[in-house]
């Protein structure tokens, strides 16, 4: 996220400990940075890690092979599942 073009228009608030607040002041000194943008980067790191294997995942080496083995065989007809929409519904009382 490029702070040049960010143009916030949301507020949040937050209230920490004095040893999270301590700890974060640590951290922003380290980085060169100032606290909101230093707190707003490491927020959308960790979101992006937390949504990360919902919006894409990554395969290498050996497991690739066998992901791309797996779809390259033939599709197969699965009776059992055709034969569900024709069940009477289990929630239908």
């Amino acid at each position: 996220m490029s702070t040049t073009s960010r143009r916030p228009s949301m507020r949040m608030d937050l209230r920490t400990t004095p040893d999270e607040r301590q700890l974060i002041d640590r951290a922003v000194q380290e980085c060169s940075s100032d606290l909101v943008n230093f707190v707003i980067s490491q927020a959308c790191e960790a979101a992006q890690r937390v949504l990360a294997d919902r919006d894409s995942f990554v395969l290498d080496g050996e497991v690739l092979e066998e992901w791309n083995r797996i779809n390259a065989r033939p599709t197969r007809d699965l009776l059992g599942l055709c034969q569900v929409p024709r069940r009477p519904s289990s929630f239908v009382e």
